[in-house]
């Protein structure tokens, strides 16, 4: 193979440290992220690397500095667009802080050893940090000491609102549910998310703690499991309740085959039942009607999640944040009942 020219050849160190007038050992230590360089020293050494078009590898790096600057998230194999949202805000912000991503996927209804397996996978693989994107309960005691060793967010919601959990959840079932109830409706039917996510729980069990307020005792909840198919099965029970005006659907996925069940059974939505879902993902504005949801803002949540474990590894003081608020969005698949 013939070797390349001076003017062919990728730039390198030796370009770096002549154009900004400094030591190929002082462009390593830049790089690397040294801490004892002087500010005007690494930002004239920044712009050499921008001149001369130097990429630094990445495997280089971790050799260099001992560290791999890699995220590991953990995700639970499923077509849900919420984990899709999320994992994209993580990576915006680790490409923002010079980390890379790496994931390992377990399979949904995993027992603990699958994840704990898909933790010390991403470990070996050198993640300097963890993001777990399964809000299922055994997790916390199930990792034990992993955590104490590797930093690690996104695991920890027991109660549906948290520093990992960013998102209140009881407020989603309550804004929901609420809004269904002030327009009039005697009651409020809930389609439920899987019972193996706590987020799921977390909304059946506000929408109880609210009708209850209303004095207003909770029908069966009909379990589904996020798929548009469970919402459909869902959907045609409903379909056989004729009393049923209003219904919570945990999420705008199921929200579309219940109302796919509910027109085949002659039963009009917002007209005869009145639905609310939740996630406002895209197509939530197109459905036929336009899904009333209430919306959770995913990439944010990467985002913050990202942040979290990034401070943690770095060592810097966390900035304190409130769980990021839903918002209800109010479109045409709700109306008051007839004759309110």
């Amino acid at each position: 193979m013939p070797r390349r020219s001076a003017e062919e050849r990728a730039p390198n160190q030796v370009d770096v440290a002549r154009v900004a007038g400094v030591s190929t050992q002082t462009v390593s230590r830049v790089l690397s992220g040294h801490p004892n360089v002087r500010p005007e020293t690494a930002h004239r050494v920044m712009a050499a690397v921008d001149a001369v078009g130097y990429r630094l590898h990445a495997a280089a790096a971790s050799l260099a500095s001992g560290r791999t600057r890699m995220l590991g998230v953990i995700l639970v194999s499923t077509a849900r667009y919420s984990t899709s949202a999320i994992l994209l805000g993580v990576e915006s912000v680790a490409a923002e802080e010079g980390y890379a991503v790496t994931t390992a996927s377990v399979a949904q209804h995993s027992a603990p050893a699958s994840f704990l397996e898909a933790f010390d996978r991403l470990e070996g693989q050198g993640a300097e940090g963890i993001v777990i994107l399964a809000p299922v309960g055994f997790l916390a005691e199930a990792l034990g000491s992993r955590t104490e060793r590797t930093p690690t967010v996104g695991h920890r919601q027991a109660d549906g609102v948290g520093d990992d959990a960013l998102v209140d959840q009881r407020a989603i079932a309550r804004a929901a549910t609420e809004h269904l109830l002030d327009l009039g409706h005697r009651t409020v039917w809930h389609v439920s998310g899987d019972e193996f996510w706590q987020e799921s729980n977390a909304r059946r069990e506000e929408w109880e703690r609210v009708l209850r307020e209303r004095g207003v005792t909770p029908p069966p909840v009909i379990p589904a499991d996020w798929s548009p198919e469970s919402g459909y099965r869902a959907g045609r029970t409903i379909a056989a309740i004729p009393d049923v005006t209003a219904v919570f659907v945990s999420s705008d996925e199921m929200a579309f085959g219940v109302i796919r069940a509910l027109h085949e059974a002659g039963r009009t939505v917002p007209d005869d039942v009145s639905v609310v879902s939740v996630d406002d993902i895209a197509l939530a504005a197109y459905a036929a009607p336009a899904l009333t949801t209430v919306r959770q803002p995913f990439e944010d949540v990467g985002r913050a999640t990202a942040k979290r474990v990034i401070e943690m590894i770095e060592k810097r003081e966390a900035v304190a944040t409130e769980p990021l608020r839903p918002e209800l969005v109010v479109r045409a698949s709700t109306a008051p009942p007839h004759g309110a």
